[in-house]
Parts: structure tokens; C-alpha cells; sequence
């Protein structure tokens, strides 16, 4: 198996923003024994994040989704190390708070409460090409 340095793109969401749970996140991150390669807080525009979502475009949770990511800042990162495509996945938990394991971000800090879109904290790349695809997104001058 190969033990590759990976890059990936890391959101608090405004969920998570709003709660002031970036440091508890990226504390996390970097226990885990990543790094943060970028930093930034942004308020995303529509069209980053339709380029971020397209996938998703005409499903019935895309409108809602771009409502509650357009709702506030996100912290943005871009972190380093070997597998954290995957490790940051482990770290954040399943998609769904409630289902999601304790000892994970959102296992131990997320809430579902039935609102429209799952405010679920954070989003990870899923991929080595999604990441690059999402860096270049959200740190378009380069890392």
C-alpha cells in the first residue's frame, strides 16, 4: 500500500464556524499529525460553491445546501500528509451527526436536528482528484 503524501481540502462549515469549533478542528487535524499547508476564513461566493457542488446540481438537496453554505464564513484549509484523504474522513465521521461515531468530529461535536440540509461541521475531499479539483476552488492563487 502506498504511504504517498496527500494534500486535501478541509471546510468548517458555517455551522461549525458559527459554534467557534475551527480550533477544535484544526486542533484535530494537526493531532492527527497532518499539516496545514493553507489557512483562510472566507464567505463563499454562489459560483464557488457551484463549481464546488456541480456534481450535486438539480438534486433535490443542492438549492438548500448552497442556502445554508452561503449562510456564513467557512474556514478553509488545505492540509498535508500521508493518506489524509482518508485519514481526515475517519476524523470527521459519518455524513450523518447522529450516526456518527464518538471520538469523531462529528460523532462528538455535530447535531441533527431535521433542518433541511445536514449541518454536519466539516467537508473533506474524497478523492485525490476531488482535492485538487476543491484546492484550486478555494485557494485559487495557488498553495
Amino acid at each position: 500500500m502506498s504511504e504517498q503524501i496527500e494534500r486535501s481540502l478541509v471546510l468548517v462549515k458555517p455551522d461549525g464556524y458559527r459554534r467557534g469549533l475551527s480550533g477544535e478542528v484544526l486542533r484535530r487535524i494537526e493531532a492527527k499529525g497532518y499539516t496545514l499547508v493553507a489557512l483562510a476564513v472566507t464567505t463563499p461566493t454562489r459560483e464557488q460553491l457551484a463549481e464546488h457542488y456541480a456534481e450535486h446540481e438539480g438534486k433535490p438537496f443542492y438549492e438548500p445546501l448552497l442556502e445554508f453554505m452561503l449562510s456564513g464564513p467557512v474556514t478553509a484549509a488545505v492540509i498535508e500528509g500521508q493518506r489524509c484523504i482518508e485519514g481526515f474522513r475517519a476524523l470527521a465521521g459519518a455524513t450523518d451527526p447522529t450516526a456518527a461515531l464518538p471520538g469523531t468530529i462529528r460523532g462528538d461535536l455535530g447535531r441533527d436536528w431535521g433542518l433541511k440540509v445536514q449541518q454536519n461541521i466539516v467537508h473533506g475531499s474524497d478523492s485525490p482528484e476531488s482535492a485538487a479539483r476543491e484546492i484550486a476552488i478555494w485557494f485559487p492563487a495557488g498553495v
